[in-house]
Protein backbone atom coordinates (compact mmCIF):
# COMPACT_ATOMS: atom_id res chain seq x y z
CA UNK A 1 0.00 0.00 0.00
CA UNK A 2 3.16 2.27 0.94
CA UNK A 3 4.57 1.40 -2.67
CA UNK A 4 1.18 2.34 -4.56
CA UNK A 5 0.93 5.24 -2.29
CA UNK A 6 4.04 6.62 -2.75
CA UNK A 7 3.91 6.36 -6.40
CA UNK A 8 0.64 8.04 -7.01
CA UNK A 9 2.44 10.90 -4.78
CA UNK A 10 5.57 10.90 -7.14
CA UNK A 11 2.95 10.87 -10.27
CA UNK A 12 1.11 13.66 -8.81
CA UNK A 13 4.44 15.29 -8.39
CA UNK A 14 5.53 15.39 -11.82
CA UNK A 15 2.42 16.11 -13.16
CA UNK A 16 2.41 19.29 -10.81
CA UNK A 17 5.97 20.17 -12.30
CA UNK A 18 4.89 19.64 -15.66
CA UNK A 19 1.46 21.79 -15.21
CA UNK A 20 3.90 24.39 -13.47
CA UNK A 21 6.46 24.39 -15.93
CA UNK A 22 3.72 24.54 -18.83
CA UNK A 23 2.03 27.71 -17.35
CA UNK A 24 5.55 29.38 -16.41
CA UNK A 25 6.76 28.87 -20.61
CA UNK A 26 3.38 30.37 -21.33
CA UNK A 27 3.61 33.18 -19.63
CA UNK A 28 6.96 33.95 -20.32
CA UNK A 29 5.51 33.85 -24.15
CA UNK A 30 2.59 35.99 -23.21
CA UNK A 31 4.61 38.85 -21.70
CA UNK A 32 6.58 39.75 -25.29
CA UNK A 33 3.71 39.29 -27.00
CA UNK A 34 1.49 41.67 -24.74
CA UNK A 35 4.51 44.21 -25.69
CA UNK A 36 4.25 43.23 -29.58
CA UNK A 37 0.75 45.22 -28.73
CA UNK A 38 1.34 49.10 -30.67
CA UNK A 39 -1.43 51.59 -30.13
CA UNK A 40 -1.29 54.36 -32.51
CA UNK A 41 -3.23 57.50 -32.00
CA UNK A 42 -3.68 59.31 -35.11
CA UNK A 43 -6.26 61.29 -37.29
CA UNK A 44 -9.32 60.66 -39.07
CA UNK A 45 -6.92 61.81 -41.99
CA UNK A 46 -4.40 59.28 -42.78
CA UNK A 47 -7.45 56.36 -42.20
CA UNK A 48 -10.13 57.77 -44.47
CA UNK A 49 -7.36 59.14 -46.80
CA UNK A 50 -6.13 55.07 -47.04
CA UNK A 51 -3.01 56.17 -46.48
CA UNK A 52 -2.54 53.73 -43.17
CA UNK A 53 -3.95 50.68 -45.26
CA UNK A 54 -0.82 50.70 -46.92
CA UNK A 55 1.45 51.64 -44.57
CA UNK A 56 0.49 49.77 -41.42
CA UNK A 57 1.00 46.21 -43.12
CA UNK A 58 3.82 46.85 -44.45
CA UNK A 59 5.12 47.50 -40.87
CA UNK A 60 3.71 44.49 -38.87
CA UNK A 61 4.84 42.34 -41.37
CA UNK A 62 8.56 43.63 -41.29
CA UNK A 63 8.46 44.33 -37.31
CA UNK A 64 6.30 41.46 -36.09
CA UNK A 65 4.27 44.51 -34.23
CA UNK A 66 0.17 44.43 -34.28
CA UNK A 67 -0.92 48.12 -34.31
CA UNK A 68 -4.27 48.84 -33.14
CA UNK A 69 -5.21 52.65 -35.22
CA UNK A 70 -7.27 54.55 -32.65
CA UNK A 71 -8.05 57.31 -35.39
CA UNK A 72 -9.55 60.39 -34.19
CA UNK A 73 -8.95 64.09 -34.31
CA UNK A 74 -5.18 65.46 -33.49
CA UNK A 75 -6.44 67.17 -29.82
CA UNK A 76 -8.08 63.55 -28.88
CA UNK A 77 -5.54 62.00 -30.00
CA UNK A 78 -3.16 63.99 -28.04
CA UNK A 79 -5.19 63.53 -25.38
CA UNK A 80 -4.86 60.43 -25.14
CA UNK A 81 -0.71 60.54 -25.39
CA UNK A 82 -0.87 63.09 -22.82
CA UNK A 83 -2.75 60.22 -20.33
CA UNK A 84 -0.33 57.63 -21.81
CA UNK A 85 -3.11 55.80 -23.10
CA UNK A 86 -1.32 55.69 -26.78
CA UNK A 87 2.27 54.39 -27.68
CA UNK A 88 2.51 56.57 -30.63
CA UNK A 89 1.05 59.70 -32.00
CA UNK A 90 0.78 60.39 -36.46
CA UNK A 91 -1.05 63.83 -36.00
CA UNK A 92 -1.51 67.33 -37.58
CA UNK A 93 -1.65 70.01 -35.17
CA UNK A 94 1.42 72.24 -34.64
CA UNK A 95 0.94 74.38 -31.64
CA UNK A 96 -1.04 71.96 -30.03
CA UNK A 97 1.91 69.33 -30.68
CA UNK A 98 4.58 71.98 -29.26
CA UNK A 99 2.41 72.27 -26.48
CA UNK A 100 2.28 68.54 -25.91
CA UNK A 101 6.01 68.54 -25.97
CA UNK A 102 5.98 71.12 -23.38
CA UNK A 103 4.78 69.03 -21.13
CA UNK A 104 6.67 66.45 -21.78
CA UNK A 105 4.29 63.88 -22.67
CA UNK A 106 6.35 62.93 -25.71
CA UNK A 107 9.81 61.96 -26.39
CA UNK A 108 10.24 63.76 -29.99
CA UNK A 109 8.31 65.47 -32.38
CA UNK A 110 9.58 64.46 -36.07
CA UNK A 111 7.83 66.07 -39.59
CA UNK A 112 6.73 63.04 -41.95
CA UNK A 113 4.69 64.69 -44.62
CA UNK A 114 2.34 67.76 -45.66
CA UNK A 115 -0.78 68.10 -47.94
CA UNK A 116 -2.68 71.10 -47.68
CA UNK A 117 -6.44 72.01 -46.57
CA UNK A 118 -8.97 73.11 -49.10
CA UNK A 119 -12.62 74.84 -48.83
CA UNK A 120 -15.33 72.65 -50.81
CA UNK A 121 -18.38 72.86 -51.34
CA UNK A 122 -21.40 73.32 -53.97
CA UNK A 123 -20.72 73.31 -57.46
CA UNK A 124 -23.31 76.37 -57.59
CA UNK A 125 -21.19 78.09 -54.99
CA UNK A 126 -23.54 80.47 -53.55
CA UNK A 127 -20.87 82.57 -51.74
CA UNK A 128 -18.92 83.18 -54.93
CA UNK A 129 -15.66 82.46 -53.00
CA UNK A 130 -14.12 80.68 -56.03
CA UNK A 131 -14.04 84.07 -56.98
CA UNK A 132 -12.07 85.15 -53.79
CA UNK A 133 -8.37 85.19 -53.11
CA UNK A 134 -6.69 83.35 -50.33
CA UNK A 135 -8.85 81.55 -47.13
CA UNK A 136 -9.49 84.36 -45.39
CA UNK A 137 -11.08 86.29 -48.04
CA UNK A 138 -13.09 83.00 -49.13
CA UNK A 139 -14.89 82.55 -45.23
CA UNK A 140 -15.86 86.17 -45.52
CA UNK A 141 -17.73 85.61 -48.10
CA UNK A 142 -19.58 82.49 -46.57
CA UNK A 143 -20.08 84.56 -43.19
CA UNK A 144 -21.67 87.76 -45.71
CA UNK A 145 -24.03 85.53 -47.48
CA UNK A 146 -24.92 83.49 -44.65
CA UNK A 147 -24.26 80.01 -46.71
CA UNK A 148 -24.38 76.52 -44.71
CA UNK A 149 -20.69 76.05 -43.15
CA UNK A 150 -20.18 72.78 -41.95
CA UNK A 151 -17.40 72.51 -39.08
CA UNK A 152 -16.17 68.98 -37.36
CA UNK A 153 -15.95 70.84 -34.40
CA UNK A 154 -13.85 67.89 -33.00
CA UNK A 155 -10.49 69.77 -31.59
CA UNK A 156 -8.93 68.12 -34.66
CA UNK A 157 -6.23 69.63 -36.35
CA UNK A 158 -8.53 70.82 -38.94
CA UNK A 159 -10.99 71.92 -36.47
CA UNK A 160 -8.00 74.10 -35.17
CA UNK A 161 -6.95 75.49 -38.59
CA UNK A 162 -10.54 76.01 -39.43
CA UNK A 163 -10.71 78.51 -36.44
CA UNK A 164 -7.48 80.04 -36.73
CA UNK A 165 -8.41 80.78 -40.68
CA UNK A 166 -12.22 82.78 -38.85
CA UNK A 167 -9.97 84.33 -36.13
CA UNK A 168 -7.70 85.91 -39.09
CA UNK A 169 -10.92 87.09 -41.26
CA UNK A 170 -12.08 88.70 -37.75
CA UNK A 171 -15.41 86.64 -37.23
CA UNK A 172 -16.70 84.26 -34.59
CA UNK A 173 -19.09 81.99 -36.07
CA UNK A 174 -20.09 79.93 -33.13
CA UNK A 175 -23.33 81.28 -32.33
CA UNK A 176 -24.45 81.69 -36.33
CA UNK A 177 -27.42 79.64 -37.57
CA UNK A 178 -25.60 79.01 -40.46
CA UNK A 179 -22.62 77.76 -39.17
CA UNK A 180 -23.35 73.63 -37.90
CA UNK A 181 -20.87 71.00 -36.32
CA UNK A 182 -20.65 67.60 -36.68
CA UNK A 183 -18.63 66.11 -34.02
CA UNK A 184 -17.73 63.77 -36.72
CA UNK A 185 -14.32 62.50 -38.25
CA UNK A 186 -13.02 64.05 -41.43
CA UNK A 187 -15.13 61.57 -43.97
CA UNK A 188 -18.31 61.34 -42.03
CA UNK A 189 -17.98 65.81 -42.11
CA UNK A 190 -17.37 65.86 -45.83
CA UNK A 191 -20.28 63.27 -46.64
CA UNK A 192 -23.16 65.61 -43.89
CA UNK A 193 -21.26 68.88 -46.01
CA UNK A 194 -22.61 67.17 -49.72
CA UNK A 195 -25.93 66.31 -48.28
CA UNK A 196 -26.74 69.32 -47.35
CA UNK A 197 -25.05 71.05 -49.86
CA UNK A 198 -22.74 73.21 -47.44
CA UNK A 199 -19.13 74.56 -47.39
CA UNK A 200 -16.41 72.41 -45.38
CA UNK A 201 -12.94 72.79 -44.62
CA UNK A 202 -11.01 69.51 -45.61
CA UNK A 203 -7.92 68.03 -45.72
CA UNK A 204 -7.28 67.04 -49.68
CA UNK A 205 -5.88 63.89 -49.37
CA UNK A 206 -9.75 62.66 -47.48
CA UNK A 207 -11.58 64.96 -50.00
CA UNK A 208 -9.88 63.11 -53.28
CA UNK A 209 -10.29 59.89 -51.46
CA UNK A 210 -13.95 60.25 -51.37
CA UNK A 211 -14.24 63.07 -53.70
CA UNK A 212 -16.06 60.44 -56.87
CA UNK A 213 -19.27 60.03 -54.39
CA UNK A 214 -19.65 63.74 -53.03
CA UNK A 215 -20.62 66.31 -55.88
CA UNK A 216 -18.41 68.96 -54.28
CA UNK A 217 -15.64 70.89 -56.04
CA UNK A 218 -12.75 72.46 -55.01
CA UNK A 219 -13.55 75.96 -54.77
CA UNK A 220 -10.90 77.61 -53.03
CA UNK A 221 -7.22 76.59 -52.43
CA UNK A 222 -3.22 77.37 -52.52
CA UNK A 223 -3.45 79.82 -49.96
CA UNK A 224 -0.06 79.89 -47.43
CA UNK A 225 -2.23 79.58 -44.52
CA UNK A 226 -3.71 76.15 -45.66
CA UNK A 227 -0.53 74.28 -45.04
CA UNK A 228 -1.06 70.75 -43.61
CA UNK A 229 1.61 69.52 -41.56
CA UNK A 230 2.12 65.74 -40.12
CA UNK A 231 4.37 64.77 -37.33
CA UNK A 232 5.14 61.74 -35.24
CA UNK A 233 5.36 61.68 -31.80
CA UNK A 234 6.43 58.58 -29.48
CA UNK A 235 4.58 59.18 -26.42
CA UNK A 236 7.00 59.29 -23.36
CA UNK A 237 7.84 55.86 -21.71
CA UNK A 238 9.26 58.13 -18.11
CA UNK A 239 6.45 59.72 -17.71
CA UNK A 240 3.89 56.29 -18.79
CA UNK A 241 5.26 53.14 -17.57
CA UNK A 242 2.79 51.11 -19.73
CA UNK A 243 4.14 52.79 -22.52
CA UNK A 244 5.34 50.69 -25.46
CA UNK A 245 8.80 52.41 -26.31
CA UNK A 246 10.37 49.78 -28.35
CA UNK A 247 6.90 49.69 -30.37
CA UNK A 248 6.48 53.10 -30.97
CA UNK A 249 10.45 54.00 -32.37
CA UNK A 250 9.88 51.06 -34.24
CA UNK A 251 6.87 52.64 -36.00
CA UNK A 252 8.80 55.99 -35.81
CA UNK A 253 12.17 54.56 -37.42
CA UNK A 254 9.70 53.20 -39.78
CA UNK A 255 7.45 55.89 -41.03
CA UNK A 256 10.82 57.97 -41.42
CA UNK A 257 12.54 55.47 -43.14
CA UNK A 258 13.39 56.37 -46.83
CA UNK A 259 11.53 53.18 -48.11
CA UNK A 260 8.24 54.75 -46.28
CA UNK A 261 8.55 58.23 -47.46
CA UNK A 262 8.59 56.93 -51.16
CA UNK A 263 5.76 55.22 -50.69
CA UNK A 264 3.89 58.33 -49.06
CA UNK A 265 5.67 60.43 -51.92
CA UNK A 266 3.66 57.78 -54.38
CA UNK A 267 0.53 57.50 -52.53
CA UNK A 268 -2.95 58.38 -54.96
CA UNK A 269 -0.55 58.89 -58.00
CA UNK A 270 -2.37 56.70 -59.91
CA UNK A 271 -5.37 56.80 -58.98
CA UNK A 272 -5.65 60.68 -58.74
CA UNK A 273 -2.90 62.06 -60.81
CA UNK A 274 -1.08 63.71 -58.46
CA UNK A 275 -0.04 62.20 -54.55
CA UNK A 276 -2.18 62.70 -51.57
CA UNK A 277 0.54 63.52 -49.29
CA UNK A 278 4.54 64.83 -49.82
CA UNK A 279 7.06 63.49 -47.82
CA UNK A 280 9.28 65.94 -45.37
CA UNK A 281 11.38 63.68 -43.00
CA UNK A 282 14.27 65.29 -42.28
CA UNK A 283 13.06 68.41 -43.31
CA UNK A 284 11.79 71.81 -40.99
CA UNK A 285 8.47 72.99 -40.58
CA UNK A 286 9.19 76.24 -41.75
CA UNK A 287 11.05 75.12 -45.04
CA UNK A 288 7.78 73.75 -45.95
CA UNK A 289 5.31 75.69 -48.37
CA UNK A 290 8.15 78.07 -49.93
Amino acid sequence: MMKRSYVRTAVLAVFLTLVLAVGMAANASAAPGKMKNLILATTTSTQDSGLLDVLIPIFEKKTGYFVKTIAVGSGQAMAMGAKGEADVLLVHSPAAEKAFMAQGNGTARTLVMHNDFIVVGPPADPATIKMTKGATAAFKNIALSKSLFMSRGDNSGTHAKEKGIWKAAGINPEKEKWYQQTGLGMGQTLNVAAEKKAYTLADRGTYLALKKNLGMDILNQGDAILLNVYSVIPVNPTKFKKINADGAKAFADFILSKDTQKIIGKFGVEKFGSPLFFPDAGKKEESLGK
